[in-house]
């Protein structure tokens, strides 16, 4: 476990860095949005690009990887809006949970995170996962959202919102275009690749830090009381019961014939044990759902997963 702790303890630091700085005031509220966008719209897609290029076409076309973890996304889906769902909890609110619980921080924390524990080649199944979520589950989540008022914003609406935000969203198309370079087996010019190198090399380090940066914002801008019940249960379902899940499914399509690897599920069950993606904030924000609630899930589980995802990593990877 120690070994394991050695490993995760600097991802995890620098989110408190930057949580602390946030907190603290060293980084001012305003300058949040700036290392945002640079970590969307720069450093990120270039890291992305990079591990596509670098990854075999077959890994990034992964069906049986794509299959399994979309299956285990739409149940999570599922089992979370039937189960919060209620008089006091609408469909926004319940949609919203729902993502939160189903959608990792994989961008942001688990490519990077992956890559340090299982080597490159942890990037394929990642890679695979971060499109099926920013695809399917969230525009999934962002429909159901909308069932609330129906009849003044309908659902395929919300599908054009969801398919809009996506194509403006730089990932995709830096994964698209790093799976393009892989199949063509394309190099691009040297002083090009060292640039988008360098910026692959601040990806992680400012990802991490702009995550608590974010968390720190989100507690201090938001004021209205939230019982515990509405958010604890849902932080530890994303940390235990996705997880689970993944692995049971993952587990079951092995025995029953299905090319998924040993080192791709585990790739994947590790992906399902990270914390709740920080960015359901701004799209329950931009919807209308109560982001308070959202933000103290990502807050909870982001805080759990210290002990939680490195007890994952120590249990499946002894």
């Amino acid at each position: 476990m120690l070994s394991v702790l050695l490993i995760t303890f600097p991802f995890f630091a620098l989110v408190l860095c930057g949580y602390l700085a946030a907190w603290r005031g060293v980084l001012p509220q305003a300058a949040i949005p700036g290392l945002n966008a640079f970590v969307l719209y720069f450093a990120l897609p270039c890291m992305l690009y990079r591990f596509g290029a670098s990854t075999p076409i077959a890994q990034l076309l992964d069906p049986a990887v794509a299959g399994v973890y979309l299956v285990c996304a739409l149940a999570m889906v599922g089992i979370v809006v039937a189960l919060t769902r209620s008089t006091r909890i609408g469909w926004n609110d319940a949609a919203f949970g729902a993502l939160v619980a189903a959608f990792p921080n994989t961008g942001f924390m688990g490519v990077p995170l992956l890559v340090a524990l299982l080597g490159a080649q942890a990037a394929g199944p990642a890679i695979v996962t971060l499109v099926v979520d920013m695809v399917v589950t969230s525009s999934l989540c962002i429909a159901l959202s909308r069932l609330d008022g129906a009849g003044t914003h309908g659902v395929g609406v919300a599908l054009r919102q969801a398919l809009r935000g996506v194509a403006a969203n730089p990932m995709p198309w830096a994964i698209a275009l790093g799976a393009l370079a892989s199949a063509l087996q394309w190099r691009l010019p040297g002083p090009v690749d060292k640039t988008i190198a360098m910026l692959a090399d601040a990806a992680s380090p400012v990802a991490l830090f702009t995550i608590g940066a974010v968390l720190a914002r989100s507690q201090m801008n938001e004021h209205e009381r939230v019982p515990a019940i509405d958010y604890v249960p849902l932080a530890l379902a994303k940390l235990t019961a996705h997880p689970l899940l993944v692995w049971a499914a993952g587990t079951a399509a092995i025995a029953l014939g299905v090319p998924l690897t040993p080192f791709a599920l585990t790739a994947l069950v590790l992906l399902a044990a990270l914390p709740s993606a920080s960015n359901v904030s701004l799209l329950a924000e931009k919807f209308g759902a109560h982001n308070g609630r959202v933000a103290r899930i990502i807050l909870v589980s982001t805080a759990l997963a210290f002990l939680s995802f490195s007890a994952v990593v120590a249990l499946l990877l002894d």
